[in-house]
């Protein structure tokens, strides 16, 4: 098996993510849907909308930390397949895909219903003139989305800031004809009776989808742990403080049972005007709510392609979706399906726009729901989750989120929670038809009770068993190896798929292509069939070699910035359990993989091999050892070659006394499992008996010195010194393990 992908970069600023977040919340939310949640709740929607931005308000707390810890295309998706498993990884990939073609139709209609106040459009067959327009702005919308993510982050903040001054100016000029009486009239402020707030909130909630949004264009986001938080909780707290304003400003211009259900916002512009500047006032407004439904529907269609994107690199759904455009950079194939729906629900409901509108928001609120649960899992199940931004008051905050969602699902129409019911089952029966047998593998909360399955219920540990991946061999371990130089791919793959054998695991091949400061990682992706040529030649080739050697593999090319950073960062992201590199593109302080300013502060991401450029042959092995966590990682590197390659190792070890030494060495050998060896031990200089015993060698294992970084600052690496003048291959091994700042700076 042999597949091939391509990551997204980072591009996207601060910016861009906010405006992503307000240009979707605030588009049909405020120009389509006060008329006709106005005339579910009365003039009490006022606090429907507050409710609403409440609720998404805590949900926007956990989607901040969720998004902080793991900065990946899919947002909500990708937190609940790693936390839950791919069963529920289905439902709330479909979900919210499913979700946002819902939204992104209703936005398209909203933009159809002020487009025909400017123009004349006709009828078609059984197409209103409403839904013709919708047609037109969601294959506009959809290509705008095909040429790029950055031109969609310039355009969407382009759009949100001249919408954001039009709504300032007719919230200004709306005060000034405010009367309390109007707001009051037809039966007071709770005329339907304060049973009708939460309905309101139902249909209107889906003006809130915006800022998870946000979270499926975190792989693009530069530096997520700030950005990320800032524009999920600033777009929602904006959002909110808007539509108070403006929805109360409506209500004291036009009474509640008058207020239109299509174009609310020029009939208040209409009143609320001096008469002169009626016709400039209508107009502006009109090509304000265009830009904000456009705006709305843009950020939609965005979001649910890097939905599919993220599906389908975990093969929950195709990985044919993953394909990259060659000129363009975007997930293409995703885009054109994801436009296909949108179309779909605009011909078959677009004539009733509160169908699109509830259905959107329940499909969202069940995804909400799984993200919160996701939180908790990551929380007391994941010893490596370290978000960048926390909750508060935990767990009492992502509990109230999922009991806040599910419990406003009460208050949606029956037909809204069939129509989504249906597709909740849809991707349930997609999972057991489809996706099961080859999926990535088992989600945090399945591999818990499927670990601890003697101390829990067995209907839990047998449910849990159900619904399992199918190919349990998918969470084997994995492998990753960072090539950067066609002569180093064969002995670097070769030494991958031993190692990689012998755990009966997979590999991830990876190369990095690095772009210069001074280009812009879209101008690059832009170029990427160019630039990806001989990455292309590099992945291929490992790929056979893999396959020759009967190993699994994949592959990935990254566009970045970086080198070595971004290396790591895919081994996180990957969840991989070794990384093998080369010697030359890294930064190698003091013997260690790690650079010695990034080392107080970072730690591994997991185990590390390092292997020089002087080939790989393992049939000599020397096996220097002084004990520690890197020693570990040697002597498991040494017998497995040993078992998949017949290596012959031969394992060193210097002391004052050589009885002593070999009481340790021979005890050692013994621990660690390894088969038949040649014991040396040796006295005096430790350089002087590496260099000798490195003679006739093929190859030398090492494990990472254990000095801090001062010290080896001040006095250099003594292992390093000696290892640099051998003409033996040297692989070095470093295991990660928690240390303190002290040990971090002086040692151990």
């Amino acid at each position: 098996m042999s597949t091939s992908d391509t990551e997204l970069a980072k591009d996207l600023g601060l910016l861009s993510a906010l405006t992503i977040g307000i240009g979707t919340m605030i588009g049909a939310g405020i120009f389509v849907l006060p008329g006709i949640a106005a005339s579910t709740a009365g003039p009490i929607v006022v606090v429907s909308f507050v409710i609403g931005g409440l609720i998404a308000m805590v949900n926007a707390l956990s989607v901040s930390e969720l998004g902080t810890a793991m900065p990946k295309a899919g947002g909500g998706y990708y937190y609940v397949n790693r936390a839950l498993g791919p069963l529920f990884g289905s439902i709330a990939g479909l979900g919210d895909w499913m979700g946002l073609a819902f939204a992104s139709a209703f936005y398209c209609i909203g933009f159809g219903q002020y487009l025909t106040t400017l123009l004349p459009i006709p009828s078609i067959l059984f197409l209103t003139d409403i839904q013709i327009g919708a047609l037109v702005a969601g294959i506009v919308f959809v290509g705008v989305n095909y040429i790029g993510a950055k031109e969609t982050g310039g355009v969407q903040t382009v759009i949100v800031i001249i919408l954001l001054l039009i709504l300032a100016l007719f919230a200004i000029q709306g005060w000034l004809s405010f009367d309390i009486s109007t707001l009051l009239s037809e039966g007071g402020l709770v005329p339907l009776g304060y049973g009708a707030i939460l309905p309101g909130t139902a249909l209107i909630f889906v003006s809130f989808l915006g800022y998870a949004k946000i979270a499926t264009v975190a792989e693009e986001l530069k530096n997520p742990g700030r950005n990320l938080p800032i524009a999920i909780i600033g777009s929602v707290a904006i959002v909110t403080v808007v539509y108070a304003i403006l929805v109360s400003v409506m209500l004291g211009v036009v009474p509640w049972t008058e207020l239109s259900q299509t174009a609310p916002l020029i009939q208040v512009t209409q009143i609320a005007f001096p008469g002169g500047f009626v016709g400039v006032a209508v107009t502006i407004v009109t090509l304000g709510a265009l830009l904000a439904t456009a705006s709305s529907a843009n950020a939609s269609i965005l979001a649910s392609a890097r939905i599919n994107f993220a599906m389908g690199r975990d093969r929950i759904v195709t990985n044919w979706l993953n394909e990259i455009h060659p000129a363009y950079a975007t997930p293409f194939r995703s885009i054109v399906l994801t436009g296909g729906m949108i179309v779909v629900f605009i011909v078959l409901l677009g004539q009733d726009i509160e169908v699109l509108a509830k259905a959107a928001s329940v499909l969202h609120l069940v995804v909400y729901a799984l993200m919160n649960a996701a939180l908790i899992v990551f929380r007391e199940t994941d010893p490596d989750y370290n978000p960048a931004f926390r909750v508060p008051l935990y767990p009492l905050t992502p509990l109230l989120g999922m009991v806040l969602s599910i419990g406003l699902l009460a208050f949606v129409g029956q037909q809204e929670l069939l129509l989504s019911a249906v597709f909740v089952i849809a991707a349930v029966l997609w999972y057991f038809a489809y996706a099961r047998s080859r999926v990535n593998g088992q989600g945090l909360l399945s591999r818990r009770i499927l670990d601890r399955g003697a101390d829990l219920p067995s209907p839990v540990v047998d449910a849990t068993a159900t619904v399992a991946p199918d190919d349990v061999s998918r969470d084997a371990p994995t492998t990753m190896v960072a090539l950067s130089n066609p002569r180093t791919e064969h002995s670097l793959v070769a030494l991958a798929a031993a190692l990689a054998k012998h755990d009966s695991g997979q590999l991830l091949a990876t190369h990095v292509i690095q772009v210069p400061d001074q280009t812009s990682l879209v101008a690059a992706a832009n170029q990427h069939e160019r630039l990806s040529e001989t990455s292309e030649q590099l992945l291929a080739d490992a790929q056979v070699d893999a396959e020759r050697l009967g190993v699994p593999i994949e592959t990935r090319t990254i566009l970045s910035h970086e080198t070595l950073d971004e290396v790591f960062d895919a081994a996180r992201t990957h969840n991989v359990d070794r990384l093998i590199m080369g010697h030359r593109g890294t930064q190698l302080a003091g013997s260690r993989a790690e650079g010695t300013l990034d080392e107080l502060i970072h730690d591994l991401p997991c185990d590390v091999l390092v292997l020089d450029e002087g080939g790989f042959d393992p049939s000599e092995i020397l096996l220097p050892i002084a004990g520690g966590h890197s020693s570990d990682l040697s002597a498991e590197v040494a017998r497995a070659l040993q078992e998949m390659v017949d290596a012959h190792v031969s394992v060193l070890h210097v002391a004052d006394d050589p009885t002593v030494g070999r009481e340790f060495i021979e005890e050692w050998i013994a621990d660690h499992g390894l088969g038949e060896t040649e014991l040396l031990v040796e006295t005096g200089d430790v350089e002087t008996a590496i260099g000798n015993a490195a003679t006739g060698r093929t190859l030398v294992i090492v494990g990472a010195t254990e000095r801090g970084v001062l010290s080896r600052i001040a006095g250099g690496s003594l292992t390093l010194s000696v290892l640099d003048n051998l003409d033996t291959t040297v692989l070095l091994a470093e295991r990660p393990h928690t240390r303190s700042l002290w040990e971090r700076l002086l040692g151990r």
